[in-house]
């Protein structure tokens, strides 16, 4: 949920770039927030399951 605030700097943001919608809109800055931080697209046939900030290896919780 965006409060006024952030519909009127994406919508701003949206017309200037002419994105066609705000799912566009905001599709392109998570894009590039995630570029941004250096995210590498996943390979492909990764499962959601491969993601975490747990390492699944270690079953030793002092690990």
């Amino acid at each position: 949920m965006l409060n006024a605030k952030e519909f009127t700097a994406l919508d701003t943001w949206r017309f200037q770039k002419r994105m066609p919608s705000r799912a566009a809109a905001v599709r392109e800055l998570l894009r590039r927030g995630l570029a941004a931080e250096g995210f590498l697209e996943a390979e492909s046939g990764s499962r959601s399951a491969d993601f975490g900030i747990l390492d699944r290896r270690s079953t030793n919780p002092d690990d």
